[in-house]
């Protein structure tokens, strides 16, 4: 597949977490965001997650990224994307709904934009992947499959939607078969969409990740991934028939793809149950640089590649084996935060291309370093 490297120009935020105002201009290379903790860095990280997902990365709500004590907040990005400029905005008031506009104009289904600007992000949150319950693991599928399939992505939501009319059904006591068979339809072909995409995607991916484990921990840690479904046994039409009556004592849907997990083997053992700090660490970060892959493998466009303070509980032979992963010239633009300058020295020093290295004090952010000299 022929594909471009995407790179994020320019970055302007208005009122966003505690970064009250940044006009920022990036290198094509590493971008290194250095300062203590609780600084902004890893707001700036998630305010470029934002301009591709439509959401944080790290807050719950929309209204919660607003800064405090302000009426709005706002996000321009202005990106190359093979070779033709994309500018992205998205603005957002207290009590108002989020606009997100591409060139200017406004989007009518936010699901629209997914894709356009693919982005993997790894940061300490990535922990809940394997200590996490199964909706974590559910979101790592959706977020990467959903990215470069859009059937994929509209089968996932008309299902939701479908499940939570169900629900409904189910807690208001409904009774009528015929309703229950038209609900229960659009459940089954979504399902089945949903269901084929996760397991092809699984069955691709484990090898990747398998290969970035090993990178980062040698071959004395076998891993491998195991997808886990219902619908691994059973059609969807089946369950929910033989289920009903149990749907109805319990008041919701018990059987379907919204119950999907991801088995995180470390050997024969669930790497929940039994790997150490350093070996989740190092599980997380192979999944998400498996996420890179997988997304460069599958779409025209590079992604962006976000590290949020990464080498934090790791040996020092990890977080080599990590910097010289991150080196290599598969990855395209990079973002990497920490408080530690020589991790990111290191870094610069085996990449090619330009960089540059940015202090962050308090939600203020300036250059120190551009290409190889101070300014």
């Amino acid at each position: 597949m022929w594909f471009e490297i995407m790179k994020l120009r320019q970055l302007n935020i208005i009122n966003y977490k505690n970064i009250a105002e940044a006009n920022l201009e990036f290198a094509d290379g590493v971008n290194c965001l250095i300062g203590n903790n609780a600084m902004g860095k890893t707001n700036i990280l998630d305010a470029i997650y934002y301009l591709s997902f439509c959401r944080s990365y790290t807050a719950q709500t929309d209204q919660s990224v607003i800064r405090h004590n302000e009426p709005y907040m706002m996000l321009q990005g202005t990106y190359d994307r093979r070779g033709v400029d994309e500018q992205v905005t998205v603005s957002l008031g207290q009590g108002r709904r989020k606009v997100v506009r591409r060139a200017g104009k406004e989007y009518q289904r936010l699901s629209q934009h997914i894709g356009l600007l693919p982005v993997v992000m790894i940061s300490p949150m990535d922990w809940d992947l394997i200590r996490g319950p199964g909706e974590e693991r559910r979101r790592l599928m959706d977020q990467i499959i959903s990215q470069g399939d859009k059937e994929y992505l509209d089968a996932l939501i008309r299902y939701g939607k479908a499940i939570e009319q169900r629900n409904s059904m189910i807690r208001n006591d409904m009774r009528d078969p015929l309703l229950y068979e038209t609900v229960e339809t659009v459940i089954e072909q979504t399902a089945a969409i949903v269901h084929r995409c996760r397991a092809e995607f699984v069955e691709r991916f484990t090898p990747i990740f398998m290969h970035y484990y090993s990178a980062i921990a040698g071959d004395q840690e076998p891993v491998s991934l195991a997808y886990i479904s219902h619908l691994n046994d059973r059609a969807m039409h089946e369950l929910l028939a033989a289920n009903r009556e149990r749907d109805m004592a319990i008041g919701y849907t018990t059987r379907g793809v919204h119950r999907d997990d991801i088995e995180l083997l470390l050997g024969n053992w669930s790497m929940r149950r039994t790997g150490s700090q350093g070996q989740c660490k190092t599980y997380t970060l192979a999944l998400r640089l498996a996420q890179f892959d997988f997304l460069r493998q599958s779409m025209p466009v590079t992604p962006l590649l976000l590290l949020d303070d990464i080498f934090d509980k790791l040996d020092a032979q990890r977080v080599e084996r990590i910097i010289q992963v991150v080196s290599s010239d598969r990855f395209g633009q990079i973002f990497i935060t920490d408080t530690n300058r020589t991790h990111l020295d290191h870094i610069i020093g085996r990449m090619s291309g330009n960089h540059r290295m940015f202090m962050v004090i308090d939600g203020s952010c300036h250059v120190i370093e551009k290409g190889g000299e101070h300014q």
